[in-house]
């Protein structure tokens, strides 16, 4: 069918109305806010548009309106700062560390990022908050990313979908989101910087897609843009995305603050859509009331920003300062969801021989590896948690050991603070004292659980990893160990994804634990003895060779610089002097383009398109039972725009424990004449089912979802035709396809 046939079929984005939508309830108090506007002197205005001090930003003190107070996230309401991200060491600022994003998104559970949401939220209020800086929704783009463990997915779809019910379940406890990084941030080297290329259809399908969902779906109520430009503007000043998009396409009533030292300059950033300078006053301070009163920028766009900044404020209760902070924040309600984020989201890569669960005969367990013990809620660059306790790998294991006799052997050590990022490869290899003490203790015992991984000063804030092999000799360490005893299951310890092939060849279990939270050595004793079945799937590849994945097969990562690469990440030279931060860099480098020209296929789409092999799949997850797949049927055998495609199919528990299962859809467009990934996610869900039982499961995908963006009418369509439904366990993992017609 050629374009011209189906264009009939074109659904165009619009001026749309946004009445009775998520975003609504922001203009209730317009009328209000207006007369409170009347009565505001400029300088009222523009105090309110930049930093009052390092986590706040003015109110209307005149009107008895009070500031906004922000909280450092994702993961946890941060401690209280001063200067410098210096802690303040109050007695009440703990709050419960919930497992990190990527953790999240390995539950593939819309229900339970609801239920993180929503204890951030109540978190927030008991501490007094008004806007949590999070969640981070930015498309895993880099295997390497130091952010990974932040970022939900490589998939837009199921960033989306876990994207919008943190945002509801925070804003519906009272405390707003504030999603980031938008857009395109998807590296930290050069972060501050480096200018993204990528053509539009690229960043409406993939990398505004969950931002998209917050806000319309979700009703985000404010937005961070990026330190990155997209296509030459910075994305603080980005008229494009700020304007053009979010607030005309997506209808957003809420404001925008930038990333921490992510503004760069008055006039720019004040016409192209930002609402809060943090920090400082540099731009939106003197300067800005210059600008207004030459004229430069209008009065109108002072209001605007203001009676946008009013409509949160009017929307989230201030919580008065003697009543927030009076006790501990982290709550048994939180810690509870802490614990079912982490059962849910450890993913059993590999299980021959059925090694896991541990087996009854089992009376001796060597637990080797530094990441047994290491404490994750702080560390590297990033916003870390003050957690009340943290249960290790090593805790979690001996809590729920009963009569087997559990030992302990280091193995090897990594750094955890510090933005030690890409120095790890000059680190040393191997400590063969430790290596001897690990040896010794796996040949006494009857199975070895070897904890292996990463850190938070190897993926952090502000810099990429180098690769994604295991560090300082844990290879090496798990060959040794092999030859003593084989029988072995290891757990990784990471944010990202790591090279296992050599991991692999000895280790016959392989688990991904995460940065699990507060209770994530619970959550992981429980999976590892079999108290609960595994049911985490992974929300991004495990490539074979980092220089498979699509960015580097490009030659679009790393790029090449003939700036000094020694001039330091923009945040930590402003705000981490402890970290080694040097305030006198260059405050900008210059660097070539990041093109972004893999367009679509990033992740299990690029391995998929190219039929390149991979060491773990997107999806992919095993249990300690196997399901059955019955077969697939549509409701219908052809549809039209406004219908929505239901394929039904009996799901079966073949084994003896209740155990869930997350299955997946995903639609390959047969005979399409436009470029597309062979297949892409479109629906899915987390059922459980008991032992021996079955369960009929319906996947539901909007027709409209079905729709691309058409670059040459600047605009959503819809193109007819046959499309392929395809359901499973994993995306390589294909068990049953049913073809309908649009």
């Amino acid at each position: 069918m050629k374009k011209t046939a189906f264009l009939a079929l074109a659904v165009m984005v619009s001026a749309l109305s946004y009445a009775g939508t998520p975003q609504s309830r922001l203009t209730a108090n317009d009328k209000k806010i207006n007369a409170i506007i009347a009565k505001m002197t400029l300088e009222e205005k523009v105090q309110m548009l930049h930093s009052k001090t390092i986590m706040s930003s003015e109110g209307v003190p005149s009107q008895g309106i009070q500031e906004i107070r922000y909280a450092d996230g994702p993961f946890g309401i941060r401690d209280e700062v001063g200067d410098g991200f210096r802690p303040m060491n109050w007695t009440t600022d703990s709050a419960t560390y919930f497992p990190t994003g990527s953790a999240l998104a390995a539950t593939w559970s819309p229900e339970l990022a609801y239920r993180y949401g929503h204890g951030m939220g109540v978190e927030g209020r008991k501490r007094g908050k008004d806007v949590i800086l999070g969640p981070a929704i930015n498309i895993q783009r880099l295997p390497v990313g130091g952010r990974t463990y932040e970022y939900l997915s490589e998939d837009p779809f199921l960033a989306a979908a876990l994207a919008v019910e943190y945002t509801k379940g925070s804003q519906d406890a009272g405390t707003a989101v504030c999603v980031k990084h938008f857009a395109l941030n998807n590296q930290e080297t050069n972060r501050g910087s480096v200018n993204v290329i990528a053509d539009e259809r690229t960043m409406r399908e993939l990398y505004l897609k969950p931002f998209e969902a917050a806000v319309t779906k979700g009703g985000a109520m404010v937005v961070m843009p990026a330190y990155n430009k997209v296509n030459g503007y910075y994305c603080s000043e980005n008229n494009h995305l700020l304007n053009e998009i979010l607030r005309g396409d997506w209808g957003f009533k809420g404001f925008t603050v930038s990333d921490w030292g992510g503004t760069h300059s008055t006039v720019g950033a004040a016409m192209g859509g930002l609402n809060v300078q943090m920090t400082g006053d540099n731009y939106f301070g003197k300067a800005l009331i210059d600008s207004v009163n030459a004229g430069i920028v209008p009065m109108s766009v002072i209001d605007s920003k203001v009676r946008e900044l009013l409509r949160v404020r009017f929307a989230i209760k201030a919580v008065p300062a003697d009543v927030a902070n009076q006790s501990t924040a982290s709550q048994p309600e939180s810690r509870r969801t802490a614990y079912d984020v982490a059962t849910k989201s450890v993913v059993l890569l590999k299980n021959e021989g059925g090694v896991l669960p541990i087996k009854p005969s089992v009376k001796k367990i060597a637990v080797i590896g530094h990441n047994a013990v290491a404490l994750t809620a702080r560390g590297g660059v990033g916003a870390g948690v003050k957690a009340p306790y943290e249960i290790t790998p090593l805790q979690g294991i001996q809590n729920r050991a009963g009569n087997v006799t559990v030992t302990y052997a280091e193995g090897y050590t990594l750094p955890q603070t510090g933005g030690w990022g890409r120095q790890q490869a000059a680190a040393p290899s191997m400590d063969l004292d430790l290596m001897v003490q690990a040896i010794k203790a796996a040949s006494e015992a009857d199975m070895v659980i070897y904890v292996c991984g990463t850190s938070k000063s190897i993926e952090t804030e502000g810099s990429d990893r180098s690769d994604i092999k295991l560090p300082l000799g844990q290879e090496e360490l798990i060959a040794a160990i092999s030859a003593v005893n084989p029988n072995i299951a290891t757990v990784i310890i990471s944010g990202g994804p790591c090279d296992l092939q050599k991991l692999d060849k000895y280790s016959p279990a392989i688990v991904q634990g995460w940065w699990n939270g507060l209770e994530g050595g619970n959550a992981l004793a429980d999976i590892l003895f079999g108290k609960i079945a595994p049911s985490g799937k992974l929300p991004f590849t495990f490539p074979i060779r980092l220089e498979d994945s699509p960015a580097y097969a490009m030659g679009n990562f790393p790029q090449r610089s003939t700036a000094s690469a020694g001039n330091g990440d923009l945040f930590t030279n402003m705000y981490r002097q402890d970290l080694g931060g040097n305030r006198n860099a260059a405050r900008t480098n210059t660097v070539p383009d990041a093109e972004y020209s893999e367009k679509l296929l990033v992740g299990y789409r690029w391995f998929d398109t190219k039929e390149k092999p991979v060491m773990y799949a997107f999806g992919h997850g095993l249990s300690y039972v196997d399901f059955n797949y019955g077969t697939a049927k549509a409701n219908k055998s052809s549809y039209k725009a406004k219908d929505v495609i239901k394929v039904t199919f009996n799901l079966t528990n073949e084994g003896t424990m209740e155990a869930d299962e997350v299955a997946q859809l995903y639609v390959h467009y047969t005979d399409s004449k436009i470029e597309r990934p062979y297949k892409e996610l479109k629906a899915f869900k987390r059922v459980t089912v008991g032992a021996g039982q079955t369960a009929q499961v319906t996947l539901e995908v909007p027709v409209m979802e079905l729709r691309y963006w058409d670059e040459s009418v600047n605009g959503w369509v819809l193109e007819g035709g046959s499309i392929e439904l395809m359901i499973g366990s994993a995306s390589d993992d294909i068990r049953q396809s049913v073809t309908v017609n649009i």
